[in-house]
């Protein structure tokens, strides 16, 4: 008689379990990456050991690594140390009341580089296209570089000015002015990209990546000229 096979399911591997919780808790695609390479650092440096094994003196033995050895920034030290915090806490679901010990690294306090007029101006003068057309609007506009690549063509307001920032930095929606000395550079770039956007619908192509559930709810809306990003690059 042969030996009967545990039917039960097989608890998710620790990597993708991670990423599964941190998209659920509506975490930034930068942050579940981050987060995830934290703790696959933190793993291999400890031999591939289960996290469910080791504790504070493995965690205190990880970031003294990354401080003495790596030499890294009190912000990176902070950022491996929240990534092992929800490890432990909302994937593991294990509460160590030590997590709350470990002396988080401090950042030193400096003063932000900021440039002049001029050097803005030297340095917009060796860009030119999209490149310019970004770094532009992450000038004239404060726009973060990642709020700035995922701008819809819906989200531009000639008419009073203004670009809406949609689920930036905290998840969070925010009006943000558009100089008036892009909008003839923004129309032009616009027109171009619309033209390689009809000839893509023409190819049975031109469909771009929707936020949310909007894909399910309307997927139409995929290949809407609204919905496209204007600054992405023309293909070669």
């Amino acid at each position: 008689m042969s030996q009967s096979r545990d039917s039960s399911p097989k608890r998710p591997k620790l990597l993708p379990l991670m990423r599964q919780i941190l998209r659920r808790r509506n975490y930034s695609p930068a942050t579940i990456k981050t987060y995830t390479q934290w703790v696959k650092r933190f793993v291999v440096f400890h031999d591939l050991r289960h996290p469910k094994d080791m504790g504070q003196e493995e965690v205190v033995a990880f970031l003294n690594h990354l401080a003495t050895t790596r030499n890294v920034s009190a912000s990176t030290q902070n950022q491996a140390l929240c990534a092992i915090v929800f490890l432990y806490r909302s994937v593991l679901e294990i509460e160590f009341g030590w997590l709350d010990d470990v002396i988080r690294a401090r950042r030193p306090e400096r003063l932000p580089l900021i440039l002049n007029v001029d050097e803005v101006k030297r340095i917009l003068g060796e860009l030119g296209g999209v490149p310019w057309l970004v770094a532009s609007l992450l000038y004239g506009s404060g726009l973060r570089i990642g709020e700035c690549l995922q701008l819809r063509v819906k989200d531009l307001d000639f008419c009073r000015c203004e670009i809406m920032v949609r689920d930036g930095k905290g998840q969070k929606d925010r009006v943000t002015m558009l100089p008036e000395s892009l909008i003839g550079p923004l129309k032009v770039h616009l027109a171009q990209v619309e033209a390689l956007h009809r000839q893509d619908l023409a190819d049975r192509a031109g469909e771009v990546i929707l936020p949310g559930a909007l894909r399910l709810k309307k997927p139409s809306a995929s290949t809407e000229w609204c919905w496209l990003l204007p600054v992405e690059q023309k293909r070669a």
